[in-house]
């Protein structure tokens, strides 16, 4: 079954698209759990309203027209934490939308409300700092990429697709800290959108030797 062809393929598609527009568009990045406003992590309560979706693929790439700047800015541990967390987020608002989990989704956000803001300001610096003016357009585009490619990948995998998204909730759900949040995305293998290293750690300073004068 493709998307084009299919009435339910068309809806999850373009109500990842609508609210991953409204994330990307908001200046507040503080998550909130009412249906009115769902950036950059909102509460699923009422079908999503139609939107084209964007033209995307599944594959881990960089979001549509990044520059090669971003192709290659190294993540700092916090920025690489960010979009982990970022993407888990991400493929569990996709599973409310595509398996009506949204009192799991919506749990996940009341708990995480702090982890997933600082997460989404994280974004914003990465940007800022990798991208200079164009950063708030890469990060508008990185959000509504990693949302479509993954709800083109739960349509992909059909039923199997729901039946793995309740042990990723639970797993979410017994993560208690940025980094437990990250792990979770990581081990769970949670499609991401950006492609970019880790930056290498700096290497050690060298404390110069003082010689010893020859007696």
């Amino acid at each position: 079954m493709t998307p084009s062809k299919s009435p339910l393929a068309r809806r999850l598609l373009t109500g990842v698209a609508a609210l991953s527009a409204l994330a990307a568009c908001t200046q507040d990045p503080a998550p909130t759990t009412t249906a009115a406003r769902p950036a950059p992590a909102p509460a699923v309560a009422a079908a999503a309203p139609a939107a084209p979706a964007a033209t995307t693929s599944a594959q881990r790439a960089p979001a549509p027209g990044a520059s090669a700047t971003s192709r290659q800015a190294c993540l700092q541990p916090a920025e690489k934490t960010a979009f982990d967390i970022r993407a888990l987020q991400s493929q569990l608002l996709v599973a409310a939308l595509a398996c009506g989990q949204h009192d799991n989704y919506n749990a996940f956000v009341r708990k995480n409300q702090a982890e997933l803001g600082t997460a989404f300001r994280t974004l914003g610096t990465y940007f800022r700092r990798t991208e200079g003016a164009q950063g708030q357009r890469q990060l508008d585009q990185y959000i509504t990429e990693l949302a479509n490619s993954q709800s083109r990948i739960s349509i992909d995998r059909g039923s199997f697709f729901c039946n793995e998204q309740g042990p990723l909730f639970q797993a979410a759900m017994a993560a208690n800290s940025p980094n437990e949040l990250a792990q979770v995305s990581v081990t769970r293998q949670v499609h991401q959108a950006l492609s970019a290293p880790v930056c290498p750690a700096p290497a050690p300073r060298q404390t110069p030797q003082r010689s010893t004068p020859a007696r």
